[in-house]
């Protein structure tokens, strides 16, 4: 607790200290969102950089991990905000699940590609909710804390989205 406390009144050795600590947590969680690792190391900067800047609104009585990744959802929600045209072109396709069922293999890359790309066409804030939840299936508790929401606003989240999806991938011929 006394280091929380040391952090937030802005001793730059405890920060350092942080940053080394929870660089890689925040830096997994931003790719997680994001789906681009150059881009994730840069918004890990800038996720750090605001919790410094932020350091005397920070509780000690808190945990710091779960504070930092809120902040870190911020950040990633808002560069996809910022460039989605670029997060439609995701080259992670294949971390969306294709159905087997499909044995073509350039069929199968293509159907994985649409979903990508209605993926990448949601809106940020449900995009971010549906891809935790349903790709890299996070605890909707640890999604409700990054965004800063209750569980039940994630459920609602990610309900839309899937129906949002599901109407997106029937407009393409890809039935759901």
């Amino acid at each position: 607790m006394e280091l929380l406390e040391r952090f937030a009144s802005g001793d730059v050795e405890v920060f350092e200290f942080l940053f080394r600590k929870f660089q890689g947590e925040v830096y997994r969680w931003i790719v997680r969102i994001v789906r681009d690792p150059g881009a994730a190391e840069d918004l890990t900067v800038e996720t750090f950089w605001r919790i410094y800047r932020a350091r005397e609104q920070f509780d000690p009585a808190r945990g710091f991990g779960p504070w930092a990744r809120r902040i870190a959802t911020h950040v990633a929600v808002n560069h996809l905000k910022a460039n989605r045209a670029e997060a439609r072109r995701s080259e992670d396709a294949a971390r969306v699940s294709v159905p087997s069922a499909i044995p073509d293999p350039a069929l199968r890359r293509e159907v994985s590609e649409k979903i990508e790309a209605a993926f990448g066409e949601l809106p940020a804030r449900l995009q971010v909710a549906a891809r935790l939840a349903l790709v890299e299936e996070r605890p909707y508790e640890e999604i409700a804390e990054a965004l800063g929401i209750s569980r039940n606003g994630v459920k609602s989240r990610v309900f839309r989205a899937v129906r949002l999806l599901q109407r997106k991938l029937r407009k393409q011929g890809i039935v759901p």
